[in-house]
């Protein structure tokens, strides 16, 4: 599954997109590098019912914006994607 699809099936879960989720978590002080996962990861499950595979891609993005590695860009491993910058406006303004 793709950072991406992750990030969609979060907001299809909760009803926020993605860039909504990680203005939330910068006011519980989760922000930067220096967030910890397993804090983001009980906030997200008892906030949203959102488990461990779900929320480590939001962890990505909450610690370290919508750029994922190049690594995962037009592979075919486990998190591929086809760009190297996330969308997190939501999947009905995502560009076709």
């Amino acid at each position: 599954m793709s950072f991406q699809a992750y990030l969609d099936a979060i907001e299809d879960k909760t009803g926020l997109t993605p860039r909504q989720l990680v203005e939330i978590a910068e006011t519980k002080g989760f922000s930067g590098e220096g967030a910890k996962a397993g804090d983001i990861l009980e906030w997200l499950k008892t906030d949203y019912a959102i488990g461990r595979g779900h929320g480590m891609a939001l962890v990505h993005v909450i610690r370290n914006g919508a750029r994922i590695d190049q690594k995962h860009v037009g592979t075919t491993g486990t998190h591929r994607d086809d760009a190297d910058t996330l969308w997190l406006d939501g999947k009905a303004t995502k560009p076709a």
